[in-house]
C-alpha cells in the first residue's frame, strides 16, 4: 500500500484496517490526513472485502485541526469541505464493501461525523461523540446534518447540534446512533471479529445491502421496490448465492468467495 504519513493502512485476508495516526494531536484532521484517508478508502475498496477505520492512541478523532493553516480572519470553509471532506465522505459512501468505524475513543466534530458516515459504528464504552461545532460558532459538517437526524431523529439531532453535549457511547447505542457499544476490554476483539465476518461473507450481497439501504432515504415505496428487484436479480446470479443455497441444503458452513 501507499506509504502514508498521517495514517496507516494494512490489508490482510480481505480486511483493510486504516488507522488515523496523529495520536499526539488526538488524530485531528489536517489537509494531508483528509487526502490520505480518501485515497486509502478508495484503494482499499478495490482490494479488500471490508474496511475498518479506527484511531491510534487515546482518541478516534478530535475533528478539524484548527492549527492547520486555518485563516481565522478570512476562512474559506466551503472550499475545505468541498475539496477535502466531501471526497472522503463520498469514498466511504461509494465503496462497494462495508465500512466499519471502530471508535476507540472520543470522536468530536468532523471526526464524529466521519464515523457516522460509515456503514457500521462500533464504539468502546469509554468513547463519546460530540458535535462541537456550535462552541466555535459553526454548524455540524462532514455530513453531520445528514447522518444525525437519520440515525436519532430530529429532536435528538437538534439538541446534539445546539447544545454540543457529549453523547456517551452507551447513549449513542441506546439512541440508535451506532450499532453497538462494547466494554473496553472486549473492543479490539469485537470489531476484528465483526470485520472478519464481513471479509469472509457474500461481498456482492453486502455491497447491494449497503446500496439499497442508503438509497432508501431518497426513494418512495415504488422506487425502493424496483431497486430491490433489480439488485436481488443481480445477487441471484452470483456464485455466492449458489454456494449459500448449496451450503444450506448440505447443512454445512458456506464458503463465500465474494463473487
Amino acid at each position: 500500500m501507499t506509504d502514508y504519513q498521517t495514517i496507516t493502512c494494512d490489508i490482510t485476508d480481505g480486511k483493510a484496517v486504516i488507522r488515523l495516526n496523529r495520536p499526539d494531536k488526538y488524530n485531528a484532521l489536517n489537509a494531508q490526513m483528509r487526502a490520505e484517508l480518501a485515497d486509502a478508502v478508495r484503494k482499499s475498496a478495490k482490494d479488500a472485502r471490508v474496511i475498518v477505520l479506527t484511531g491510534n492512541g487515546p482518541a478516534f478523532c478530535s475533528g478539524q485541526d484548527l492549527s492547520d493553516g486555518t485563516d481565522i480572519a478570512n476562512p474559506d470553509l466551503e472550499r475545505v469541505l468541498r475539496d477535502e471532506y466531501q471526497p472522503l465522505i463520498r469514498a466511504i459512501d461509494e465503496a462497494e464493501v462495508p465500512v466499519i468505524a471502530a471508535v476507540n475513543g472520543p470522536a468530536a466534530g468532523a471526526g464524529a461525523n466521519i464515523a457516522l458516515s460509515c456503514d457500521v459504528v462500533i464504539a468502546t464504552e469509554s468513547a463519546y461523540f460530540l458535535q462541537a461545532f456550535s462552541r466555535i460558532g459553526l454548524i455540524p459538517d462532514a455530513g453531520g446534518t445528514y447522518w444525525l437526524p437519520r440515525s436519532i431523529g430530529a429532536p435528538k439531532a437538534m439538541g446534539a447540534a445546539l447544545f454540543a453535549d457529549k453523547i456517551s457511547a452507551r447513549d449513542a447505542d441506546a439512541w440508535g446512533m451506532i450499532w453497538e457499544a462494547v466494554p473496553d476490554t472486549e473492543f479490539e476483539a469485537n470489531w476484528n471479529a465483526r470485520a472478519d465476518y464481513l471479509a469472509n461473507g457474500p461481498t456482492i450481497a453486502f455491497g447491494m445491502i449497503k446500496k439499497s439501504i442508503r438509497e432508501n432515504w431518497g426513494n418512495d415505496l415504488g422506487d425502493q421496490l424496483d431497486l430491490e428487484g433489480k439488485l436481488q436479480g443481480k445477487a441471484g446470479q452470483s456464485r455466492d448465492f449458489k454456494e449459500g443455497v448449496l451450503a444450506f441444503i448440505e447443512k454445512r458452513p458456506a464458503r463465500f468467495e465474494g463473487r
